[in-house]
């Protein structure tokens, strides 16, 4: 297999388990060096226990200053970041009229600010007219809801309407900015599926975090830089079902 982004440096947010964890060990395999943030350090051994050559640091990304203090501390270490994959998202569905201000701001903190603070961090430390990558995991929660997800959805479509901002933001810079939207993704090897779950999919099955890491690598890929400021669904096409109940 080609390593297509052999020695590029890559950042993954919330990359200790699921989604994030398939792109940056998918990141690895294409030849990129890693670097994981979470603030799961138990799985962040995890990790590193089967993926050696993967650089962490646990943090809480809904605190601002640990995320500018990881960029300072890192400029040492890695001088040159070619690929920002900002992952990190919490999901948490509290009922409307029980969400305190203090739960919706540490959402929207986790979720939307810190990826603007990593996406500017990254920014800055970019040299103009190099390859570079910014990739958002949002979600279809975005354009689609249950009861309990307005600070959850508001998160996702906040990085939406990030995304192509940041496009237009760095355009001439040589970053693209792009963001997948996956629908439901089996993350819980623990979760038994039921045949309804896969068939009711246009694709029939319900998503692996692998489909949501090789559009990533895709993405990343030095040749694919005319799309740009996109949101891709990953969803086996269940934004566009018209659904009724029976």
């Amino acid at each position: 297999m080609e390593k297509k982004l052999k020695e590029k440096r890559a950042i993954v947010t919330g990359g200790a388990k699921g989604i994030g964890k398939a792109i940056g060990i998918a990141l690895e395999e294409a030849g990129a060096r890693v670097w994981v943030i979470d603030k799961d350090q138990e799985a962040l051994d995890h990790l590193r226990q089967h993926y050696p050559r993967m650089h962490t640091s646990c943090l809480d990304l809904a605190d601002a200053e640990e995320v500018i203090n990881f960029f300072s501390n890192l400029d040492e270490a890695w001088p040159k970041i070619d690929i920002l994959v900002n992952n990190a998202g919490l999901s948490r569905f509290i009922r409307l009229t029980e969400i305190s201000i203090e739960e919706w701001d540490y959402i929207l903190n986790s979720n939307l600010r810190a990826a603007f603070v990593c996406a500017r961090e990254f920014a800055k430390r970019h040299q103009r007219g190099s390859y570079g990558r910014i990739i958002q995991i949002a979600s279809t929660r975005h354009l689609m809801s249950e009861p309990g997800g307005e600070a959850y959805s508001a998160s996702k479509g906040g990085l939406v309407s990030l995304t192509h901002a940041l496009a237009n933001s760095l355009s001439g810079t040589g970053i693209t900015a792009n963001c997948i939207s996956p629908g439901w993704i089996h993350t819980d090897e623990t979760e038994v599926l039921r045949a309804h779950d896969h068939s009711q999919h246009l694709s029939g099955r319900v998503g692996k975090p692998s489909d949501i890491a090789s559009l990533v690598i895709w993405l990343c890929h030095p040749e694919n830089d005319f799309v740009n400021a996109e949101n891709i669904y990953v969803d086996g096409g269940m934004t566009r079902k018209m659904i009724y109940e029976p």
